[in-house]
């Protein structure tokens, strides 16, 4: 059985910015399958409190695909990040590109 042939489930897959929710979404086609949630911080801070994904949906790397949207578009935008959530925690300390723009909760700002 070929290891390349593409998971069903990525078919439709569309990740996007909610700011009147205050969370960035991960879509398959107009349902949402998860979210990062944050919070405003001091300045430009977006301060990451929550990560989740739908269950049925797990193993196949959407967090990681919607956690890296979400941190690319701070980034692009000037931001600031503070990873509060366990998730975006563990994904700053994997991904360097991130190091310059994030601030440690708790940390200076």
């Amino acid at each position: 059985m070929p290891t390349d042939t593409p998971d069903p489930r990525l078919a439709d897959i569309a990740v996007s910015h909610n700011p009147q929710r205050n969370r960035y979404e991960i879509h398959d086609g107009d349902t949402i399958i998860g979210h990062t949630d944050y919070r405003a911080g001091e300045g430009t801070q977006r301060v990451f409190v929550h990560t989740e994904v739908d269950e049925n949906y797990g193993g196949v790397g959407l967090a990681g695909r919607l956690v890296k949207f979400a941190l690319d578009d701070v980034a692009a935008h000037g931001g600031r990040i503070v990873p509060v959530c366990p998730y975006v925690a563990k994904y700053v300390t994997k991904h360097h590109d991130y190091d310059n723009i994030v601030d440690r909760p708790g940390g200076p700002a």
